[in-house]
């Protein structure tokens, strides 16, 4: 259900309640309301989130708001929800903290709990942050692996942006392995999804990568 849904549900139990005496939904209300809440705190997340990759420094609230939404989801059973929480957790200990070490074992829960609940995109957005720690850590050809794997999940969901930006790494891993063909040839295929899907940044990105090559 959506916010306004649960919100909505939430008050027709509230009426339950109070004038049909019917207390025993008020739990039923409050999970409802928890849900509306993880909904709230993870989208607070990823805006705070989007603001750390405009330049601003790292907000402590951002931390604080996917792992809210991870234990809300986690209270009422949101496997998907979780997942998703999960995976933002990962990201800021990735990407903020630079620390692979803390955020490798959260994305791989996130896989596991996007798996379980057939989220598609999700998963690929966890192979995707995995793949990253993989190259990191040298070790190319799993990392390439994550990130085609991630591609194909994408090309099916058809989130071509985010085929896009894989694309743009695996022309770095391409590049680390010394096949500077196959990484022209990703350069051209990433330029020409990210010109069709208006994914103007990673345009920019892989023009970034092809002045390397």
């Amino acid at each position: 259900m959506s916010p306004d849904e649960r919100i909505e549900r939430a008050g027709l139990l509230y009426e339950r309640a109070v004038f049909g005496g019917d207390t025993g939904v008020l739990a039923i209300a409050e999970r409802e309301l928890d849900g509306v809440e993880a909904d709230l705190a993870l989208a607070r997340g990823r805006i705070v989130h989007a603001r750390f990759l405009e330049g601003q420094d790292e907000d402590p609230r951002e931390l604080a708001l996917f792992e809210r939404a991870a234990r809300l989801c986690g209270i009422f059973g949101d496997v998907r929800g979780e997942g998703e929480a999960l995976f933002w957790v990962g990201v800021f200990h990735q990407v903020v903290r630079h620390d692979d070490g803390a955020a490798v074992p959260t994305l791989e829960r996130s896989l596991e709990l996007a798996t379980q609940a057939g989220d598609t995109l999700t998963i690929s957005y966890a192979l995707r942050h995995l793949g990253i720690a993989e190259h990191a850590a040298g070790r190319l050809q799993r990392a390439r692996e994550r990130l085609e794997e991630s591609v194909r999940l994408r090309r099916e969901v058809g989130f071509l942006p985010g085929v896009a930006a894989n694309l743009v790494g695996l022309i770095y891993i391409a590049a680390a392995e010394g096949r500077r063909e196959d990484a022209l040839a990703l350069a051209a295929e990433a330029a020409d999804v990210a010109r069709v899907s208006g994914a103007h940044g990673i345009s920019r990105q892989v023009e970034e990568t092809r002045a390397r090559l």
